[in-house]
């Protein structure tokens, strides 16, 4: 081992100048040349002659060579042929293995394959494996979000009809746009590689039937206005099923809908039939309106009257009820004395009468004159009275409530008197009873 690194020692002075071992000095160079640097074809042959004499050989003049010396080249030693050897071998073999060290990003794993077949993950940091052809490694980026779009590239006008025309189930045609994000599981780098051929392109294939399927199922106006938010969800959630189905490795971050509008050859016509639906719905609603002003109005009418029919039942029945009880028991005391209730009914039915009537007829027997008694007259004029002077005032005059009398014998009727009349208002009484 000294000899070989005093052969190779790169302080020697001897490099290019023909000193083999560095043992020798140099030998003296042609004059014109100077004390200069070797030129590197000096380099590189002094390189070969130290390599050549590490294994016994020994390099010369192709003038001063001897016939029988083949050149100057001598065999080389059993024993440095093997310590050479070692040495190839000793450095080939630390070469390839330190091309087993790798390192790994924040963020990424490495796959380990043996011999192909998957035989560990690395995290991130520097990792060792062991060299080609045994095992090799690939880099697999786990925290990137991945994107991609369908139905478009780059901006809306820029569309892709084959990707974005969709058939609803009420047979109608939308164009949906929409965009994806995904991103690998932290286990799931391997079956990202070997599982499928293309994993980005499934996860695009798998997006756009989860889209056909959901969009197949919902009518037109569903997706174009209040369903887009549930297409959204139901398609990310489908389209997880399919790619853990596949064992990807892949989780869907992210599924939203762009654009979704009526194709633009029928757009015209769309907008006309969704003008006439708002029309529709605007007038649906102003008739729900008037019919919950309308319609509570109506209910509390029908309730007033009800009751109202409910109280008057109940009033009805009550004095009905009140009338049979003091029939019997009128009919009770009627019993007991028969003369004295029936003087008794007389005198209270003609006060009620009287009380009640404003103008008298009296027929007597004599003349058969009409006394006429102007008390509707006085009544109104009380009235009057009454509501601008008030109730109770001494100076106004009243109605006198006119005293009922006893039944007289022959026609004579009793007639009320009023306290404040003439004697011309005085009936005059029956002849008879004079």
């Amino acid at each position: 081992m000294p000899r070989i690194i005093k052969l190779f020692n790169l302080n020697d002075p001897g490099w290019g100048r023909g000193n083999n071992n560095g043992s020798e000095p140099p030998p003296k160079r042609p004059q014109g040349n100077g004390d200069g640097p070797p030129d590197l074809d000096e380099v590189w042959r002094d390189f070969n002659n130290r390599i050549g004499s590490l294994f016994g050989r020994k390099g010369g003049g192709g003038g001063n060579n001897r016939p029988g010396n083949r050149g100057g080249i001598t065999p080389p030693s059993p024993r440095g042929a093997r310590i050479g050897l070692g040495v190839i071998a000793l450095v080939a073999v630390g070469i390839w293995a330190a091309s087993g060290f790798y390192i790994v990003q924040e963020g990424q794993v490495a796959v380990v394959t043996q011999f192909g077949k998957y035989k560990s993950t690395s995290q991130a940091g520097f990792q060792w494996r062991l060299p080609y052809p045994i095992q090799s490694q690939e880099i697999v980026n786990v925290s990137q979000l991945r994107t991609f779009e369908v139905g478009f590239r780059g901006g809306s006008r820029n569309k892709v009809l084959p990707e974005a025309l969709m058939l609803t189930t009420d047979e109608n045609i939308v164009d949906m746009q929409f965009v994806v994000q995904y991103r690998l599981r932290a286990d799931g780098a391997p079956d990202y590689l070997f599982m499928t051929r293309d994993p980005d392109e499934s996860v695009r294939q798998a997006s756009e039937t989860a889209m056909r399927e959901v969009v197949g199922k919902q009518s037109m106006d569903f997706v174009l206005y209040e369903g887009r938010t549930a297409v959204a969800t139901q398609v990310q959630a489908l389209m997880q099923q399919i790619l853990d189905r596949y064992q990807s490795g892949v989780q869907v971050s992210t599924v939203a809908i762009q654009n979704v509008q009526p194709p633009e050859q029928v757009q015209a016509a769309f907008d006309d039939a969704v003008k006439a639906g708002q029309d529709r719905e605007r007038q649906i609603n102003e008739g729900q309106a008037y019919a919950n002003q309308v319609v509570p109005l109506a209910s509390g009418q029908a309730s007033r009257m009800t009751e109202q029919a409910e109280g008057y039942k109940a009033k009805v029945v009550g004095d009905a009820q009140g009338n049979t009880s003091r029939f019997t028991s009128i009919l009770g005391e009627y019993e007991k004395a028969p003369q004295v209730m029936r003087q008794r009914m007389y005198l209270e039915s003609m006060q009620d009468i009287f009380t009640r009537a404003s103008k008298v007829m009296v027929d007597t027997k004599s003349n058969n004159n009409m006394l006429y008694l102007p008390l509707d007259k006085i009544m109104h004029l009380a009235a009057q009275d009454a509501s601008k002077t008030g109730v109770g005032n001494p100076g106004s005059p009243a109605l006198i409530s006119p005293p009922v009398q006893p039944p007289l014998r022959g026609n004579a009727v009793p007639v009320p008197q009023s306290s404040g009349s003439s004697n011309s208002n005085t009936l005059p009484r029956d002849r008879t009873s004079r």
